[in-house]
């Protein structure tokens, strides 16, 4: 006879949430082997009450790849209105059916972040010495993990290291890829910190439709158009994994350190892998991992392990340095730091976020002014009305139009910005007339990074993917 979950001790949302998944892979397995009706049905009883003990137990209907946030509050009999139900939000895919976006103050909620609020923007001003980068006066990075603690170490004269990455799944860059690399030079510049770029090639050709070798010559390609950023050689390492993993003992050996530590019943819970997984996916999040301990890099921190690593990202990369964080305090290192950002909306809306495989969701790296033009005034998502006199008399909504989006990411004066959302919701600026402000915004900025990335050498790329000593203040 099963169990019964309210015969056992009272579990944790995470402990609830493992016991969900094995129990949700043991009936996929019976009905696969065609096993006795009967013990498939008290399978699938024992799965349905588990899923009403999590509900009870979190307040959120259990999500296979989603796990519980640490601070899961116990549920408390009221009707949540189903956004959480809307948002899917993991490393692969983000998707929502609210037109504004996900829901970011829900999911700081549920990822157990915490918000950058104006006090923590007005403290990095203070510590920088310089105004906030756009990105963090306009909430486009809007959680983090422990920044306070980076900052009061960055007071007592205590450096810190940037860790950021690309997964190089096509030749091409598109726009949203910049949003990271815009934000991590900024802090590289502010703070003057070396920064290791990480190229998940090797996770590209588990994932994707991909040969080894296409997939480290897009980390190449990609190189390129990370350098183009204006990174400094002399504070910049960028490896592939591919490389670097064969070349450097120090990192595969905290790979390992991370390896042993994660169970295969976790790694399942954060991340949804299933039995039919290979297990390539299931150990490659330990190598995501793995940057953020210092000694990862003995060639610019030598054996160090006790320097802080603070990694700018996109918040679906989350649940790798939820379980890094876990495992960190076990193996003797400190945990990483973290600055969340929204994501990049695909030109259809902000139901989904910008992909390099949808060519007409994106305004690519490597598009002329013509195709720039082409596809915002094709595909950009419009907040306007559906005519001329409508949008006079009632005005756009600036906070679905992808257009007035991009502006906020690519902007630079908040008050020509404030002066557009103000003349669009009310009527006075029309939907064409937006569209044409962001192409004119758009197309210099990206003829100046292909003018950048053209004087871009596999010389220059050799030099910042060599592992070598960078500029570091001990």
């Amino acid at each position: 006879m099963a169990d019964s979950p309210d015969a056992e001790r009272t579990m944790s949302p995470m402990e609830l949430y493992e016991k969900l998944t094995s129990q949700g892979d043991q009936v996929r397995a019976l009905k696969t082997a065609k096993a006795d009706k009967a013990e498939i049905d008290a399978a699938v009883q024992l799965l349905l009450q588990l899923k009403l003990e999590y509900k009870k137990l979190t307040g959120q209907d259990y999500k296979a790849g989603s796990p519980p946030s640490d601070n899961s509050a116990p549920f408390n009999g009221a009707v949540e209105d189903g956004t959480n139900d809307e948002d899917t939000v993991d490393p692969w895919n983000v998707s929502t059916s609210n037109a504004k976006g996900v829901d970011y103050d829900k999911l700081i909620v549920r990822f157990g972040s915490s918000k950058i609020d104006q006090k923590l923007v007005d403290r990095i001003e203070k510590v920088a010495g310089q105004q906030p980068h756009r990105f963090l006066r306009r909430g486009i990075f809007f959680s983090h993990r422990d920044m306070h603690q980076v900052l009061d170490a960055y007071e007592k004269q205590k450096s810190f290291y940037l860790y950021t990455g690309r997964g190089p799944s096509s030749e091409a860059m598109h726009v949203g890829h910049l949003i990271p690399f815009i934000f991590t030079k900024w802090l590289q510049d502010v703070f003057d910190v070396p920064l290791v770029i990480q190229l998940t090639d090797d996770e590209k050709y588990l994932w994707k439709d991909l040969t080894i070798e296409e997939c480290h010559r897009f980390a190449v390609e990609n190189a390129k158009d990370i350098i183009a950023c204006g990174f400094d050689v002399n504070k910049t390492f960028i490896f592939s994994d591919l490389d670097y993993m064969g070349a450097s003992p120090e990192f595969y050996r905290n790979v390992v350190k991370i390896e042993k530590h994660v169970t295969f019943n976790q790694v399942k819970g954060i991340f949804g892998f299933t039995d039919s997984d290979c297990i390539g996916k299931i150990s490659f999040p330990a190598i995501q991992a793995a940057p953020s301990f210092s000694n990862s890099f003995p060639q610019i921190f030598g054996s160090r392990k006790d320097i802080q690593c603070l990694i700018p990202c996109a918040i679906d990369q989350d649940p790798y340095f939820r379980m890094t964080r876990d495992v960190a305090p076990r193996i003797g290192y400190p945990k990483p730091a973290l600055l969340h950002s929204t994501f990049f909306p695909a030109l259809q809306g902000a139901q989904t976020k910008m992909s390099a495989s949808d060519a007409n969701s994106s305004i690519f790296l490597t598009d002329t002014p013509k195709q720039i033009k082409n596809k915002v005034n094709k595909h950009a998502f419009s907040g306007g009305k559906d005519t001329v006199e409508e949008h006079r008399k009632y005005g756009g909504n600036p906070d679905v139009d992808v257009s007035f989006m991009y502006l906020t990411f690519f902007l630079e004066d908040d008050e020509q910005l404030e002066k557009i959302r103000q003349d669009y919701a009310s009527g006075a600026l029309l939907t064409g007339e937006l569209k044409k402000l962001l192409i004119e915004t758009l197309q210099p900025m990206i003829a100046q990074h292909q003018e950048r990335r053209k004087h871009i050498t596999d010389e220059t790329v050799k030099q910042f993917m060599t592992p070598r000593p960078l500029n570091f203040k001990q």
